[in-house]
C-alpha cells in the first residue's frame, strides 16, 4: 500500500500552479506582487533580501544554490557560512553582480519596493514572497522550489507543513478565549493587529488579540491603553534574550502590570514566517493552555 503521505505529494506535483514545462527545463512561479518570474533554467545562484527567505531556500531543497545571504541567516546552521551580502534595507549590487545572481528573493513588506525597482533595471530577476497568512509560508516554499528546480523537495516540506498546521487546527479550546498581549518591541511599545501572522496564531491557540482592531500592522500602545484593555497574558521574545529577561522586565514595572503571567517566545519561531513558525504556534498554545487550566 502506497503511504498517504506519498499519494499526497503525488497529487500536489500535478496540481500545484508552478508545475515545469514539459518541453523544456524553463521555470516560473507568480509572486506576491502576482507578477509571474520566468527563468529559462532552474537558479543556480541564489541571493536573499531577508533571513527568512535564506531559511525558505533551505526548506524547499535550494540550500546548496546560495550564493549570498540576508544579514541574521543563522538557521539552520549551513546559513551562517555563505556570504553576508544584504540586510533589511540595503544590499550590495556590484557584489551580486560579480556572484552573476539568477534569482533574487526579496520580502514584501520588508525590501523597500525602490529596491526591488533597482534589482530588476540592474536585470536581476526578482522573486518577492510574502505571508498574508500561515498558508502563504507553504505558498512560498513550493513557489521558490519550483525556481531552483528542486519540487520534489519543496512538495515534501509542504506536505510536512500543511499537516502540522491541520493538526493544529483540529485542536479543540475549551472556556471564553484568552485575552493576549503579543509584545514585538518594548521602547516603543509595540504589537501586532488582526492583520497580522501572530495574530493568526493567536487565534488559532484559542486566544484574542486585545489590539486587533487597531489600523496599523504594527502598533505603538501605551501603558495605560495596554493597562485597559485587561489582558490575561503577556507575550514577547524580540526584546529580551531569555524567558528570565523577559519576565523579569515586566515584574519590575508597578502594579498592576507586575500581576499579570508573562512569558517569553523565542522571536524567531514567531516573528520569521518559516515551517519553524509552527514550533512557535505549539508554544504559544501551551502558555494559553496554561492559563485555561488556571481557570477551572
Amino acid at each position: 500500500m502506497i503511504p498517504a503521505v506519498s499519494c499526497i505529494a503525488a497529487v500536489l506535483l500535478f496540481t500545484i500552479p508552478f508545475a515545469v514545462s514539459a518541453q523544456t527545463d524553463s521555470v516560473q512561479a507568480t509572486d506576491a506582487r502576482g507578477t509571474t518570474l520566468r527563468l529559462a533554467r532552474p537558479a543556480q545562484r541564489i541571493i536573499t533580501l531577508a533571513p527568512n527567505l535564506t531559511e525558505l531556500a533551505f526548506a524547499a531543497g535550494a540550500g546548496e544554490r546560495l550564493a549570498g545571504v540576508a544579514r541574521y541567516s543563522d538557521y539552520p546552521p549551513a546559513a551562517r557560512r555563505l556570504p553576508v551580502i544584504s540586510d533589511a534595507v540595503q544590499f550590495d549590487l556590484e557584489r551580486m553582480l560579480v556572484l552573476r545572481a539568477d534569482l533574487v528573493l526579496a520580502w514584501q513588506g520588508g525590501t523597500p519596493p525602490d529596491a526591488i525597482v533597482r534589482l530588476e533595471r540592474a536585470g536581476l530577476p526578482v522573486f518577492v514572497a510574502g505571508a498574508a497568512g500561515l498558508e502563504d509560508i507553504a505558498r512560498n516554499i513550493t513557489a521558490i522550489a519550483q525556481l531552483a528546480g528542486t519540487t520534489a523537495v519543496g512538495v515534501k516540506a509542504r506536505v510536512a507543513f500543511d499537516a502540522d498546521l491541520r493538526m493544529l487546527r483540529m485542536r479543540r479550546h475549551e472556556g471564553p478565549p484568552v485575552r493576549v498581549f503579543y509584545e514585538i518591541w518594548d521602547r516603543p511599545l509595540m504589537t501586532v493587529n488582526n492583520a497580522h501572522l501572530i495574530s493568526e496564531i493567536i487565534g488559532l491557540c484559542g486566544g484574542v488579540n486585545i489590539f486587533g482592531e487597531l489600523r496599523s500592522l504594527t502598533p505603538e500602545v501605551s501603558r495605560e491603553a495596554l493597562l485597559a484593555a485587561r489582558p490575561d497574558i503577556v507575550l514577547g521574545g524580540s526584546s529580551a534574550d531569555t524567558p528570565a529577561d523577559f519576565a523579569a522586565r515586566w515584574a519590575a514595572l508597578p502594579p498592576p502590570f507586575n500581576a499579570w503571567t508573562a512569558r517569553h517566545l523565542p522571536a524567531d519561531l514567531m516573528q520569521r514566517p518559516t515551517p519553524r513558525i509552527l514550533d512557535g504556534a505549539r508554544q504559544l498554545c501551551a502558555h494559553l493552555d496554561t492559563i485555561r487550566a488556571a481557570r477551572r
